[in-house]
């Protein structure tokens, strides 16, 4: 570079894309950049691209990372999904979710929402293999700890005198363009007031050709032509998000219904509530070529997907039949290593059952929802193990009436023999309750 040659303008030099500053580079806006979506480098809808460009990493490392999560778990794509909604492109403020919300229907959008609702799908459906959420949780907690490693390697704190100079230094000079090649050079006006080009400016953007209409003879006002107003652009039918409803309540209903008497409560409310998300997937990829959406579908969408959740919590032994369950053991030979029942209200009377003196006998009784009852024998010391998912546990020496329904109440305790009797044995007692209540008494015989 010689002395005539300005800084900037040599052979080698390019101009600096700011996009694609890096944190290592002085006056880069990678550190504190939001997070926006990549339009030039996007495979798909540019959250890989723009996290390889906010983290300063290869965005193909998110992009397969992003694709184990979204087989293993599903979180990816409800990661992916929502990031493409709410996530502007660089160049723009407004996101695909407004969009959609204020009727613009397009397909990147609707991708978008299928995107999530697929995840959390999937995820719904996984909720019990603790394995594949776990290999999950340890990857995305990778993939967030590398982001967060190469956007702070490198970083120098700045230096407030450099930072000073930088701002008071003069601007840089720029060279003479070359000749037959765009400039932003500007012949000068001339004496009689003409000059090449639409601007008078020696430099900078183009300027804007404006026509003047002369004024009218003196007494005459001027007539303004009336614009016309726009054409709103036609959209599609309005009836298909009725449709839409109406499969997704037809397509539930027969989930539901046709597994209701074999399968679980919560199987069956999911196999129904997954064929309404689905066709309501279909309905939103339809609206997108017919150009309309709405938003009633998407927040049916939101609902039903939370609905499914709920009910892949339910416990799998809950059933959908309502029965009333008695088991009376005579003796302590007859009594089962195991009582269960789905829903209704189950009784177990170990009055005549006792384990006798000196000896240990074992049980459990389970019901999925609704009520528990256990008598254990008068001279028997009780050792009782209790587990309720939501409700309330009811013991002999609790106050009648006194119910306290909570989720995850769990007790261990130890019921003593009335005093008096004689050595009755010991008893240990095993009882669940998904949903529900628990409730023990002593036999007063």
């Amino acid at each position: 570079m010689t002395d005539e040659q300005p800084a900037g303008t040599g052979p080698q030099a390019a101009p600096r894309d700011p996009h694609f500053a890096t944190a290592r580079e002085p006056g880069g806006p990678m550190v504190g950049r939001a997070f926006r979506r990549d339009r030039r480098h996007k495979k798909l809808g540019g959250v890989c691209a723009g996290l390889g460009q906010h983290c300063d990493m290869d965005p193909v490392i998110f992009r397969i990372g992003l694709a184990l999560l979204s087989l293993t778990s599903g979180l990816g794509l409800v990661f992916y999904g929502f990031a493409w909604l709410f996530v502007p492109f660089e160049d723009e403020e407004e996101n695909e979710a407004r969009r959609l919300l204020s009727g613009r229907v397009d397909g990147q959008a609707l991708t978008a929402v299928l995107f999530a609702l697929v995840g959390c799908g999937v995820f719904l459906s996984l909720l019990n293999n603790s394995g594949a959420l776990t290999f999950a949780a340890v990857l995305a907690l990778l993939l967030a700890g590398a982001g967060y490693w190469s956007q702070q390697r490198g970083t120098i704190d700045p230096d407030p005198a450099a930072a000073q100079a930088v701002a008071d230094a003069p601007p840089e000079a720029k060279a003479p363009p070359v000749s037959g090649a765009p400039s932003w050079w500007r012949d000068p006006i001339v004496k009689d007031g003409t000059h090449d080009g639409i601007s008078g400016y020696f430099w900078g953007p183009e300027g804007v050709a404006v026509q003047y209409q002369p004024a009218p003879p003196h007494g005459q006002t001027r007539q303004r032509t009336p614009e016309a107003p726009p054409q709103p652009k036609p959209r599609g039918p309005r009836w298909i998000g009725g449709f839409v409803f109406l499969g997704a309540l037809l397509a539930g209903g027969l989930g539901t219904g046709l597994t209701w008497e074999e399968q679980s409560l919560g199987t069956s409310l999911q196999t129904g509530l997954a064929l309404a998300l689905c066709v309501f997937g279909v309905g939103i990829a339809l609206s997108a070529f017919l150009g309309r959406t709405g938003v009633g579908s998407i927040v049916l969408s939101v609902i039903t997907a939370a609905l499914l959740a709920g009910s892949a919590a339910l416990p799998k032994d809950i059933t959908t039949n309502w029965a009333e369950t008695e088991w009376t053991p005579t003796a302590a030979g007859q009594v089962k290593p195991r009582y269960e029942l789905g829903t209704g209200v189950g009784t177990l009377d170990l009055t005549r059952a006792g384990p006798g003196k000196g000896q240990t006998l074992s049980t459990r009784a389970e019901v999925g929802a609704g009520q528990l009852k256990v008598i254990v024998p008068k001279d028997s010391t009780v050792e009782l193990d209790i587990e309720v998912g939501v409700g309330d546990i009811q013991l002999p020496d609790d106050r009648k009436g006194d119910v306290d329904i909570a989720p995850g109440k769990e007790k261990s305790v130890t019921l003593d023999p009335v005093a008096g009797s004689k050595d009755g044995g010991t008893l240990e007692l095993r009882v669940e309750v998904g949903i529900g209540q628990v409730e023990v008494t002593r036999a007063t015989t």
